[in-house]
């Protein structure tokens, strides 16, 4: 069993990806392959310049890859960013053990070192986006086979605590001032558990999942494999985590009002995401995302 939930359960190896595709779809055997990168759940790569293929390396991703799979096609008239289309359907086989997807490639580069100026140019985009994806009919959602709260974001009680538990560990990395600011917030909550919301959400709206360009706007949205019928708040938390504190009252004002819940919820998500980036940033040693998942906390906290 993984000692962590980051870990993979399998390898999916350069090798690997490009029997699978000669195998599955001969028509990209003369495209080139490049590795992206990899999430806790899956590995990415580049095929040729117009196609991203995402593999799962643990078995608890395959059925939100096939939700992924399903819901994303129907979210064309409602979403208003770019944002990776599904179009090649691999199946599981003798040499991999699980589906994977092929999706259009969505052009832009993370959204690391930001200025605030760059970041306050995203927000009512970020605003317009999320306002209608969240209205996006539960009916239809429902009929894809798209989850209830799978992670159980309303459970403001036991995310708190493991939240408290993180910090032991965090604290060597954030420096003394970060991490006492970081233990005052979490001792600041309150709520033990959030009202039930539900809208369809993306579900895993950090940095990690955004793209930018050339300019720092937002210019796509990748990685659906969390999303769900859930609270708005887990996706409103990029107003706490990705925008400044200046460009909050803008995107609120586009995307319309919210009560304190939704707020205190949403901050909190805000933090306790790149706070799991963090833990795995650390063991990885990689210091470009422990910088930025680190920025990502203050500028929540603040």
């Amino acid at each position: 069993m993984s000692a962590n939930p980051w870990d993979a359960e399998w390898d999916v190896s350069h090798a690997l990806v490009r029997r699978l595709l000669d195998h599955q779809f001969p028509e990209l055997s003369a495209e080139t392959v490049e590795l992206l990168g990899h999430g806790w759940d899956n590995i990415v790569y580049r095929v040729g310049s117009d196609y991203v293929f995402r593999f799962p390396r643990r078995r608890a991703a395959i059925p939100l890859l096939q939700t992924e799979a399903r819901i994303l096609p129907r979210l064309s008239s409602c979403i208003t960013v770019p944002y990776s289309k599904p179009i090649y359907f691999g199946t599981e086989s003798v040499a991999y053990p699980s589906p994977f997807l092929g999706y259009t490639h969505v052009p832009g580069v993370l959204p690391n070192g930001l200025s605030n100026t760059q970041r306050a140019r995203s927000a009512p985009i970020l605003a317009q986006f999320l306002k209608s994806l969240h209205a996006f009919t539960l009916d239809k959602a429902e009929a894809e086979g798209v989850p209830h709260d799978q992670r159980n974001l309303a459970d403001v009680s036991g995310r708190k605590d493991r939240m408290l538990g993180f910090l032991p560990k965090l604290s060597p990395h954030l420096g003394r001032e970060t991490a006492g600011a970081l233990e005052r917030y979490i001792d600041t909550i309150r709520l033990d558990r959030a009202s039930t919301r539900k809208a369809l959400i993306h579900g895993d709206l950090h940095y990690k999942n955004m793209l930018v360009d050339d300019v720092g706007v937002i210019s796509g949205i990748i990685d659906w494999g969390d999303v769900n019928v859930g609270h708005p708040a887990c996706d409103l938390s990029v107003a706490y985590s990705f925008l400044p504190p200046s460009s909050r009252p803008a995107f609120f004002e586009t995307y319309g009002a919210v009560d304190d819940e939704t707020h205190v919820l949403a901050r909190m998500l805000a933090v306790f995401m790149p706070m799991l980036i963090l833990l795995q940033s650390i063991d990885d040693r990689d210091e470009r995302n422990k910088l930025e998942a680190t920025r990502t906390i203050m500028r929540a906290l603040a």
